[in-house]
């Protein structure tokens, strides 16, 4: 049996401005290595006591030894260079605030893994914890955000070459996570959510030669592929794109429910972008087989108003008409940090919204 964790998280939480500080000073060569990693347990330790304050049943150690969500890919192989990819659109919160956006490396050669930032998180953060402790890892999709047909052609002509190679080097992460004692790893693949949208599909991936088609296919076999360790449950988030409180896509799950509720059978868990409008009704939820978990990421990251809590608590039975009430857990939406920047909330938001989060699953669920 899946353990259930009512009150979860996602991963990122925002980082403290000393941490940043001193990522700045530190990749400027004004700070050792040795102390940088001292700043960064102290940001490991605050994180780790936040949640454990706030009474989540699961935490992170909110990514804070990563400048991007993606971290234990794009900071710890080879491979990638300093060029920027093609330019994505970002929404805000109003039209005033849209953005467009590159992400600042390019895959130019083969992928080799240089170390692993995921064992250093897992041993460190296990040693501070008291509560269950779960480990984010990037999907090999998310990649198709760093294949240019300009840069990468001569490494990769085709992307799932690339995507295939970021999967073993993310299978030797797995394995070594488990034979650590981790229980709980969650795959974020924010791509699979993105392809609601049809602009999306078509200016961010399928323009660039990246075939939508083949990331709900081959892509969802991949992801199978990752979630192969004996003893290790595994999550599955998705989210629409969370860029300092910006978001790339809209609409509902029903666009990939099928392909993906139904064929990443290695998965134990859904974790499920269903903050606002852009993520339409709970009746997806019916193609997800009803012995899995689904995480209801309800209480946004992107917005400083901390929601009401009876609110929420309509909404969870609104999404028990769908998927057995039993079977439901409560989040965030998503990280509150997947890039250094942090979205646009405050410290004490970032706070009232995980203690949020714990007092309306003990009302629903104890």
């Amino acid at each position: 049996m899946t353990t259930i964790y009512r009150a979860e998280v996602i991963g990122s939480l925002l980082r403290p401005a000393y941490l940043k500080e001193a990522r700045r000073a530190w990749e400027a060569g004004q700070l050792s290595t040795p102390e940088f990693k001292r700043i960064e347990d102290r940001a490991v330790n605050e994180a780790i006591a936040l949640q454990e304050a706030a009474g989540l049943d699961v935490i992170t150690d909110g990514e804070m030894r990563r400048f991007l969500f993606t971290g234990t890919l794009t900071e710890a192989i080879d491979g990638l260079s300093p060029i920027p990819t093609a330019t994505m659109h970002w929404h805000g919160q109003t039209p005033e605030e849209d953005m467009d956006f590159q992400f600042p490396l390019c895959v130019t050669g083969k992928l080799r893994r240089r170390r692993s930032l995921a064992t250093e998180e897992f041993v460190y953060a296990r040693s501070k914890a008291s509560k269950p402790l779960k480990m984010t890892l990037p999907s090999p999709l998310m990649l198709a955000l760093f294949w240019s047909p300009e840069h990468s052609i001569t490494a990769y002509r085709d992307p799932f070459a690339l995507f295939a190679d970021a999967v073993d080097i993310l299978r030797q992460e797995v394995h070594e996570l488990a034979g650590l004692g981790c229980q709980y790893i969650q795959i974020d693949a924010p791509e699979l959510a993105t392809l609601v949208d049809e602009s999306q599909r078509r200016a961010t991936y399928e323009a660039r030669g990246v075939s939508t088609e083949r990331m709900l296919g081959e892509g969802i076999e991949m992801l199978n592929a990752l979630a192969d360790a004996p003893g290790v449950t595994f999550g599955l988030h998705m989210c629409r794109g969370n860029n300092a409180g910006h978001w790339m896509s809209q609409g509902g799950y029903e666009v990939i429910s099928k392909q993906v509720f139904q064929r990443a059978t290695k998965y134990d868990i859904f974790l499920l972008e269903y903050d606002d409008w852009r993520s339409g009704s709970f009746e997806p939820l019916r193609d997800i087989p009803p012995e899995k978990v689904v995480v209801l990421g309800l209480v946004s990251t992107k917005k400083e108003a901390v929601e009401p809590s009876e609110g929420l608590i309509t909404r969870i039975e609104e999404a028990s008409r769908y998927f057995p009430r039993e079977q439901l857990a409560l989040s965030t939406q998503c990280g509150f940090a997947s890039v250094l920047q942090g979205n646009p909330i405050t410290e004490a938001a970032q706070e009232g919204k995980l203690r949020l989060v714990v007092e309306v699953a003990r009302r629903v669920w104890d």
